[in-house]
């Protein structure tokens, strides 16, 4: 049995669609099974088993990972990120899985410029010292986060960074469960750690130049001191200080570390990665 943690976000539910193409069924956990169940199409219900589980609960976790041989373990970046990840890797090592495949982030090192990455780097080193076999996914950017621009663009047709002219890497969360799904059905790939980007990386003001050409109106890319940008995500976007902090961080980097697309998410699914172009089409109504 193949376990899903963080089945309602983004990649969690990427990895648990992609499981279910395959034919491949999985156990997915939430706070809310009636919801996780309420969210699946008919093909993926007979394949997917909702079970309730919170990543603060030991107990829960523990009933929900019996049984299991493999784990899908994704979180939403926060204060306790850390605690609630290891505590879930020794449970679930404790239960009998013998494989983990963990979404963690760029930069993941000690002494990373972005705490959140150096959060990932103390989560990497205690599962690959759990004796189990650890397969690390390392995504760049995600695109569905650039909907989070969207209100600022329909309204103003403007957009906030502190990247200057700085390319980005942008990943589709879909790309990262196919690679997933392919880790934990395809024995030759576990084990191996792998940065994920999409086909081509973007500078915000070339962001904003494709924005104006599939809108047909201008889009303006402002560019802010870090400090600057901080503040905005704060008192005009409503952030965490702690979430506006890790943004200004992972744009600072990519300015310190200019991103370059690699081919890996291709080599293990067989195909292209989602197009950047394509996903903003298939989303535009949220920017107009």
């Amino acid at each position: 049995m193949i376990v899903i943690m963080g089945a309602t976000g983004a990649t969690g539910g990427a990895a648990l669609r992609s499981l279910a193409e395959l034919g491949v069924p999985s156990r997915a956990l939430g706070r809310d099974p009636g919801r996780l169940a309420a969210g699946l199409t008919d093909h993926t219900r007979r394949l997917v088993e909702p079970v309730f589980a919170d990543a603060g609960d030991q107990g829960s976790l523990c009933e929900a990972f019996k049984g299991a041989r493999q784990l899908f373990l994704t979180m939403a970046n926060g204060p306790q990120q850390v605690e609630h990840e290891l505590r879930a890797i020794d449970l679930a090592v404790a239960g009998g899985v013998q494989h983990i495949v963990k979404i963690s982030a760029p930069a993941a090192e000690p002494d990373s410029p972005v705490a959140v990455s150096r959060g990932h780097h103390r989560i990497e080193e205690h599962l690959r010292a759990s004796g189990v076999t650890a397969t690390i996914l390392r995504p760049y950017a995600f695109m569905q986060k650039l909907l989070l621009l969207a209100p600022g663009i329909a309204a103003a047709g403007l957009m906030h960074g502190a990247m200057g002219d700085a390319p980005c890497n942008y990943v589709d969360c879909r790309d990262i469960g196919d690679v997933a799904a392919a880790a934990l059905t395809r024995p030759e790939i576990a084990g191996g750690t792998y940065h994920l980007t999409g086909g081509r990386a973007y500078s915000h003001p070339e962001l904003a130049g494709l924005l104006s050409q599939l809108l047909g109106r201008p889009v303006r890319y402002l560019d802010l001191a870090p400090g600057e940008l901080h503040a905005h995500l704060v008192q005009r976007a409503g952030m965490p200080d702690w979430l506006a902090a890790h943004v200004v961080e992972i744009q600072q980097l990519a300015a310190a570390r200019p991103e370059v697309p690699d081919d890996i998410a291709t080599r293990l699914t067989g195909r292209a990665p989602r197009t950047l172009e394509a996903f903003l089409r298939e989303h535009l109504d949220r920017f107009h």
